[in-house]
């Protein structure tokens, strides 16, 4: 598999060099035939029926020294899912996949690949396929040997292996660039070859670290359609480390919100946007305007609020009456009417940002947060200009209450 040829610490042509020293090839060959499972029990063609896979960190801590990059954390991926760790550099994210890979070991705490303790194994005993950024194609191999290659290091007779290539690249549209090299490929071409060894032997989780961060905009999101489809065709389980949001927010089934080593939330695309349970999370997904709203009565059944010069009923936040409540409005939940600079609660408009289908519009008025807004250049508000005076519109249950820290999931 990709994690026994591939050391993510050093370049493709170090790799190349040392691998095609006789005695390194007759070494790894051995060793990979001494460890290789049958084709009938460990390799499947890339079109079968998908095989149970999860993965599972339990408690887990990761420190480098005195710097700890990952705290206590726990998380449970479901097989078949497509989740996605998102979050900032140095959140924890790639020390996460690194964990799963098998590439580092935990300080503590333990992990889990299809329900088996893999804390202690290596990886390429871990069932696992992993696309890197750079993608570590070997330059002077065709795109078929770059496929095969695995295959072969598992010991897997070529006439068995010769089906799984054509196959794999018959999934991911590469049949006719079989005699080609890297060298030869388009960007995406490059990431399909990669994509294609790593699932190949039908691993039981794909790992993917940032892999697309290489590509230009538009053949990123080409191939964010085309990632997530093998992944349903092939029904593995995919876990995705990236610090794109629209990536992990089009792409995922689960997203896990990461910052400062450990988890700020975990949910759906449309549970972790539309309902952030902190600030990092509202802030991290879409900037969304940051209110502190004044709570005005609690109960058993609610929590009042007033904030925007509304009176707001919330679900109980187990906020006292008097303090201030975090909450969150997303710029797109504000609409605009025009105003007077005589009218109470008027805001003035500071800048407008022109972004294509939409514009992004920031307001304030004196002793006040600034909000901002994003409209659709067809809406009334595109006539709204610099210096206008404006209102702003929201439904109240567009506000969602934030809670001020992370908390272990």
């Amino acid at each position: 598999m990709l994690a026994q040829t591939v050391n993510c610490g050093h370049d493709v042509p170090e790799v190349n060099s040392i691998s095609n020293k006789p005695e390194v090839k007759h070494a790894i060959s051995k060793r990979a035939q001494a460890r290789a499972p049958s084709v009938s029990e460990n390799v499947k063609p890339a079109l079968s029926g998908a095989r149970a896979a999860s993965v599972t960190l339990r408690d887990v801590t990761k420190a480098y020294g005195s710097f700890v990059a990952v705290h206590d954390l726990s998380l449970e991926v479901p097989a078949g899912q497509f989740v996605s760790l998102l979050g900032p550099s140095g959140c924890g994210k790639t020390s996460c996949l690194r964990l799963i890979a098998g590439f580092e070991t935990p300080t503590a705490g333990r992990v889990y690949v299809r329900g088996e303790d893999v804390t202690n194994v290596p990886p390429y005993r871990r069932d696992l396929g992993m696309v890197f950024q750079s993608y570590a194609l070997f330059p002077h191999m065709t795109v078929a040997a770059n496929v095969d290659f695995g295959l072969r290091m598992r010991g897997i007779p070529k006439p068995d292996r010769k089906p799984l290539v054509e196959r794999t690249l018959s999934l991911v549209k590469l049949t006719p660039f079989a005699d080609r090299y890297p060298k030869q490929l388009s960007g995406g071409q490059q990431q399909r070859v990669a994509l294609a060894r790593a699932v190949v032997f039908k691993p039981g989780v794909l790992l993917l670290d940032e892999s697309l961060a290489a590509l230009d905009k538009s053949l990123r999101e080409e191939m964010q359609t085309e990632l997530r489809n093998l992944q349903r065709q092939l029904g593995i389980t995919a876990i995705f480390v990236t610090h794109d949001q629209e990536e992990a927010l089009t792409m995922s089934d689960i997203v896990v919100v990461m910052n400062a080593g450990r988890i700020e939330q975990k949910g759906s695309p449309a549970e972790v946007y539309e309902r952030p349970e902190t600030e990092f999370v509202a802030r991290f997904l879409g900037a969304s305007n940051i209110l502190n709203g004044l709570v005005t009565e609690t109960s058993a059944t609610a929590t009042r609020i007033r904030v925007l010069d509304r009176d707001i009923s919330l679900p109980p936040c187990g906020v006292a009456a008097g303090q201030r409540l975090p909450v969150s409005l997303r710029p797109e939940r504000i609409g605009l009417v025009r105003s007077s600079s005589l009218d109470a609660g008027a805001y003035q408009v500071t800048d407008v940002v022109y972004r294509g289908a939409h514009r992004q519009i920031a307001i304030s008025r004196s002793g006040e947060v600034p909000l901002v807004v994003v409209s659709a250049n067809t809406s009334a508000e595109a006539e709204i200009e610099r210096d206008h005076w404006v209102k702003p519109m929201f439904d109240p249950a567009s506000v969602i209450p934030l809670r001020a820290t992370a908390s272990k999931v």
